[in-house]
């Protein structure tokens, strides 16, 4: 008797749905507003750190974000929380906006977007990419100047690697050149990271 109680238990806890879910199910289903700016104001600030994390601007971060919100509003009908939760759902959304921003400005995709984000990220999570962050900024203090001028305008000023060679004045070959070799630096300083 005391097992089919824990079962009726299991079976309730897997009928509720998040508060999240229920914002994005009266959006899918009501269109309503508010339930969509209330899942803006709790997505919104998430989904511009993970799109930060792998060292996208703020800005263009926030463009994306933009992007992702307007997306969940215009294929909300698309939404089934028996396929996903609500926020994997809007993560994947995101990190598939973030490819396409990368791959349209021809440069590599970070390998962070090559993972699926599963979840959303929490303190220890923040926690740990900022101390990420710091021994980045470390790692790319020891980087000799051409390589880090070359790694800043490709990834910090989001130029295409053509458009890196035509503002220097350096062939192609070696603007890709310093950038594989600040990266493989980068890698090597920062091995143990992860």
């Amino acid at each position: 008797m005391p097992r089919q109680g824990k079962d009726q238990v299991s079976v309730k806890k897997k009928t509720e749905i998040s508060q999240q879910s229920a914002w994005m199910i009266a959006v899918r289903d009501q269109r309503d507003r508010a339930a969509f700016a209330a899942l803006f104001d709790y997505f919104a600030p998430r989904l511009k750190g993970f799109v930060m994390r792998s060292g996208t601007s703020a800005q263009q971060a926030e463009e994306i974000v933009q992007d992702v919100m307007l997306t969940i509003w215009r294929k909300a009908e698309m939404f089934d929380p028996h396929r996903a939760q609500v926020s994997s759902w809007i993560y994947q959304i995101a990190r598939n906006r973030q490819i396409d921003v990368v791959r349209k400005e021809n440069r590599p995709v970070p390998e962070e977007l090559a993972e699926d984000p599963g979840a959303e990220p929490d303190a220890p999570q923040i926690l740990a990419i900022e101390q990420e962050a710091g021994k980045l900024k470390n790692a790319l203090s020891r980087l000799n100047r051409e390589q880090l001028e070359m790694i800043e305008k490709a990834y910090l000023g989001e130029m295409t690697h053509q458009e890196i060679s035509t503002q220097t004045g350096l062939p192609m070959g070696t603007v890709k050149s310093r950038i594989r070799l600040g990266l493989e630096r980068l890698r090597h300083e920062l091995k143990g990271l992860r």
